[in-house]
C-alpha cells in the first residue's frame, strides 16, 4: 500500500484521511474506519464522502471481497456525527445529508463482489446501516457487542436505507421491535434474529468475515421467507396498525411523531427500493425539523455532558453501605453488579437477608450468563458487625431520614474509617449543613443521592456543601460513571435539586385530590403534558410516608402547606404501592384507578396547576445557585423525574413557551387559589430568554 508524503494512506492514488485500506493474501480487501482525531468512530460527512470514493474505486476494479472493520478498541461505529446532525438542521440542509448517506450505502450495497461488516463492540444508527448495505455481517461475542437502530430516541428514525433493509432483511416484527423501541441486540440476539449471519471470537473477527466473504451463505429459508412474506403490501396493511396500536400505548403522536411516521411510511410505500429510499429520506427530514427531534437531541448532549464529569481515577475498590432498606440495599446490590467489593450493615440481620434476597433477583435479571452469577453475587457480602467501614474507600449512608439519627451514625463510624475515604448520605432532602458540624474530616463529606428504584433511574445527585473537597466532587463523580449513573453536583440546600423541583408539583396533585378531583384525572393531565407516570401513581410509588417526611422537610422552607392526605404520615399498611394500598389500590404491582364519573369535566386549569409550581421552582432554583446553569438543571430534572424528554427540560420548555405568558398564567393561578402560585425570584433571568 503505497502513501503521500503527508503519512496519509492512499488507495490506488486515492488520499484518504480516515479509511485505512489493506489487501489480504486472499485478496479480500480490508477498509478499516479510523475517523481522524477522534476516539470513537461516527459516520461524519466528510468520512462518508471518503467511502463514497473507495466505493467507486473498488467497482472499477474490484477485489474478491470487501471487508468493513474499525480500527479502534472502543467499537464498530457509534452512528452518524449528532453534532454535524444538529447543525446541518440549523442551515435547512437535512435532506441533503440524508441523500448522501443513502446514495454511499447504496453505492456499497450494488458492489460487484461480496462485502461483510465485521462488527465489534458498539454498532449504533449509521453504523448499523452500513453493516444492513453489505451482504453479510459478522459480530464478536464480547460482551461490548451490541447492535441497534436508536434513532426514535433522538426523534427521528433510520434515514441511510435502514428503515428500508431491515424489515427485508429480518423480517417486519423483529425490525420494528428494534426501531420502534431503540433498543440494541447482542452478538446471539443478532444472530439468531438474522440480523448477523455468524458469530466469531474477536481474534479471528476479521478472518471469519473475509471467510464468509468467500464462500458466502445461503440465509435459512423461513428467514428469507419471513423477510418477503412480512412485506408485501397485504401483510403491510395487516402489520401497521397493530405496530400503531402497540406505540399508541406508550408515546402519544404529539409527544413523539416518529414511530408512527415511521409506520406510516412503511405501509404506504411500495414498489422498488430508490422510491422507498425517497420516502424514507422525506419523512425523516421532516421529522427532524420538530421540536421534538431538537428537544431529544439536545437532550442527548445534555446526558453525554454528565458521562463526561467523571474521570476515570475515582480511587474507589471497596464500598461500605450502611441502611439495607429499599434504597441501601438496592445502592449495594448495584455497586456489587457494577464490579465493587460491596458490605452491607444493618442493626438486624432480618432488614440485611431482605435486600441480599433482593440482589439475588436483580443479579437473575442482569447477569445473563449464569455461569457468571455466583461471582457476581460474592461481591455483595452481609456485615452485621459493620466491620467494613474500616477496609472501606467509600460509606454510604442510607438510613433514616432524621438528621440526629445520621449524626450519631456518623459520629461512630467515621473513627473506624481510613483517611483517605469517603463518608457521604443518601439523604433526600436535609441540608448537609445540619449534618457535617461534628465530622473530623468535613471535606471527604457529601450527598450521594440516589433515586428509587436504583436500578431504573440514571441520575445521581453529588450534593456539596462549603467545606467539600474539590476532589471529592471529583472522586464521586468518577466513582458515578463507573456505576452507569450521571452525576449533577447540586447545593446541599433542602431537597437539592430533584426533590425541590418535584415537591410543589406532588404537592399541588395532592391537594387538588384532597379538594375531590379525581386521582385519575390529575394523573390523566400530568400524562397529557408528557411526564411519565401521574404524580398521585407517583406519591403512592414513592410511600405516602417518604413523601410526608420530605414534606415536613421542603415545606416550610418553600412556605407551602402540606394537604391533609400527607401532613399527618401515612397509616401504616396503608402508604401506598408496597402496603397495596395508598390514594390507589394497588394489585400485582399496579395502581386500580376508579372510572372517572360519567360526564365528569376536567377542570380548566388542571394541567396548569400541576406543571407551573414545577417551573416555578426549577426557576428558583436556578436562580439560588442549586446548579451551575440551566443545562444542569434541566439535565437533572429530566434524569432525575422524568420530565417530558421531548420538552427538553423545565427551562428549555420556559424558553420555548415563553416567559410572559407563563407569568401571567401563574398570576392567574394566584388569584384563583392563593400565594402558593406567587411567581418565585428569578423569572427575570436572562438564561430564561
Amino acid at each position: 500500500m503505497a502513501s503521500h508524503d503527508t503519512g496519509l494512506p492512499s488507495f490506488d492514488g486515492l488520499r484518504v484521511q480516515h479509511w485505512h485500506v489493506e489487501k489480504r493474501p486472499d485478496e479480500v480487501l480490508v477498509l478499516s474506519l479510523d475517523r481522524a482525531g477522534e476516539s470513537v468512530n461516527a459516520l461524519s460527512q466528510d468520512v462518508l464522502i471518503e467511502l463514497d470514493g473507495l466505493l467507486e474505486r473498488i467497482a472499477i476494479d474490484p477485489p474478491k471481497a470487501v471487508v468493513f472493520r474499525s480500527a479502534k478498541d472502543s467499537g464498530f461505529i457509534a452512528g452518524a456525527d449528532i453534532k454535524e446532525f444538529q447543525g446541518f438542521d440549523e442551515k435547512g440542509n437535512v435532506a441533503g445529508a440524508l441523500q448522501r448517506g443513502q446514495q454511499v450505502f447504496q453505492r456499497l450495497a450494488q458492489l460487484p463482489c461480496p462485502t461483510v461488516a465485521a462488527i465489534h463492540g458498539f454498532c449504533m444508527g449509521g453504523g448499523t446501516e452500513l453493516a444492513l448495505a453489505c451482504d453479510y455481517r459478522v459480530a464478536s461475542t464480547d460482551d461490548s457487542t451490541r447492535i441497534g437502530l436508536p434513532e426514535v430516541k433522538l426523534g427521528i428514525y433510520p434515514g441511510w436505507g435502514g428503515s428500508v433493509r431491515l424489515p427485508k432483511l429480518v423480517g417486519a416484527p423483529a425490525a420494528f421491535d428494534m426501531m420502534l423501541t431503540g433498543r440494541t441486540l447482542s452478538a446471539s440476539a443478532a444472530r439468531t434474529t438474522g440480523l448477523v449471519d455468524k458469530t466469531a471470537d474477536k481474534a479471528v473477527l476479521v478472518d471469519s468475515a473475509a471467510s464468509l466473504a468467500l464462500k458466502g451463505r445461503k440465509r435459512p429459508f423461513k428467514q428469507r421467507f419471513m423477510g418477503w412474506l412480512t412485506n408485501t403490501w397485504p401483510a403491510r396493511q395487516v402489520i401497521a396498525p397493530m405496530l400503531l396500536k402497540q406505540v399508541a400505548r406508550k408515546a402519544r403522536k404529539e409527544h413523539y411523531p416518529a414511530p408512527y411516521a415511521l409506520a406510516n411510511t412503511w405501509k404506504n410505500t411500495g414498489g422498488g427500493i430508490e422510491r422507498k429510499l425517497a420516502a424514507e429520506r422525506k419523512s425523516v427530514a421532516k421529522l427532524a425539523s420538530t421540536p421534538t427531534a431538537r428537544n431529544l437531541i439536545r437532550v442527548f448532549f445534555l446526558q453525554e455532558r454528565l458521562k463526561s464529569a467523571g474521570g476515570k481515577d475515582h480511587g474507589i475498590s471497596r464500598v461500605h453501605v450502611i441502611g439495607a432498606g429499599v434504597m441501601g440495599g438496592d445502592i449495594a446490590a448495584w455497586s456489587a453488579y457494577k464490579g465493587f467489593e460491596v458490605t452491607l450493615n444493618d442493626r438486624e440481620q432480618r432488614f440485611i437477608d431482605n435486600a441480599m434476597n433482593r440482589a439475588g433477583e436483580l443479579f437473575t435479571k442482569k447477569v445473563k450468563d449464569e455461569s457468571k452469577r455466583p461471582a457476581v453475587a460474592a461481591r455483595l457480602k452481609s456485615d452485621l458487625a459493620g466491620d467494613g467501614a474500616a477496609t472501606a474507600d467509600l460509606v454510604i449512608e442510607a438510613i433514616i431520614e432524621q438528621a440526629e439519627a445520621k449524626r450519631g451514625l456518623y459520629a461512630d463510624v467515621e473513627p473506624r474509617m481510613k483517611a483517605d475515604a469517603l463518608l457521604t448520605s443518601n439523604t433526600s432532602s436535609i441540608p448537609l449543613v445540619e449534618l457535617r458540624d461534628d465530622i473530623a474530616r468535613p471535606a471527604q463529606f457529601a450527598g450521594l443521592h440516589y433515586f428509587n428504584p436504583v436500578a431504573l433511574m440514571p441520575l445521581v445527585e453529588i450534593v456539596q456543601h462549603d467545606a467539600m473537597a474539590a476532589e471529592t466532587r471529583q472522586r464521586l463523580a468518577s466513582f458515578c460513571k463507573a456505576i452507569g449513573k450521571l452525576p449533577v453536583p447540586v447545593a446541599g440546600t433542602p431537597g437539592f435539586l430533584v426533590n425541590r423541583v418535584l415537591f410543589p408539583y406532588m404537592l399541588e396533585a395532592v391537594t387538588a385530590y384532597s379538594e375531590g378531583i379525581p386521582g385519575k384525572a390529575i394523573d390523566k393531565a400530568a400524562v397529557k403534558f408528557g411526564m411519565p407516570m401521574g404524580p398521585i401513581e407517583l406519591v403512592d410509588t414513592v410511600g405516602l410516608d417518604v413523601a410526608a417526611g420530605v414534606g415536613a422537610e421542603l415545606s416550610p422552607f418553600l412556605g407551602l402547606q402540606v394537604p391533609a392526605a400527607l401532613a399527618g404520615g401515612a397509616e401504616q399498611g396503608k402508604r401506598g404501592k408496597k402496603d397495596g394500598q395508598g390514594l390507589y389500590k394497588w394489585e400485582e404491582g399496579k395502581a386500580v384507578k376508579p372510572e372517572l364519573p360519567e360526564n365528569y369535566k376536567t377542570p380548566d386549569d388542571l394541567e396548569d396547576r400541576l406543571i407551573l409550581p414545577l417551573l416555578n421552582e426549577a426557576v428558583a432554583c436556578l436562580h439560588d445557585g442549586v446548579v451551575a446553569d440551566a443545562d444542569l438543571l434541566d439535565a437533572g430534572v429530566i434524569f432525575g423525574t422524568g420530565f417530558a424528554p421531548f420538552r427538553g427540560g423545565p427551562i428549555q420548555y420556559i424558553r420555548e413557551t415563553g416567559v410572559d405568558g407563563l407569568l401571567e398564567r401563574l398570576k392567574q393561578l394566584q388569584a384563583r387559589h392563593g400565594d402558593r402560585f406567587a411567581p418565585r425570584p428569578g423569572w427575570d433571568s436572562s438564561a430564561l430568554r
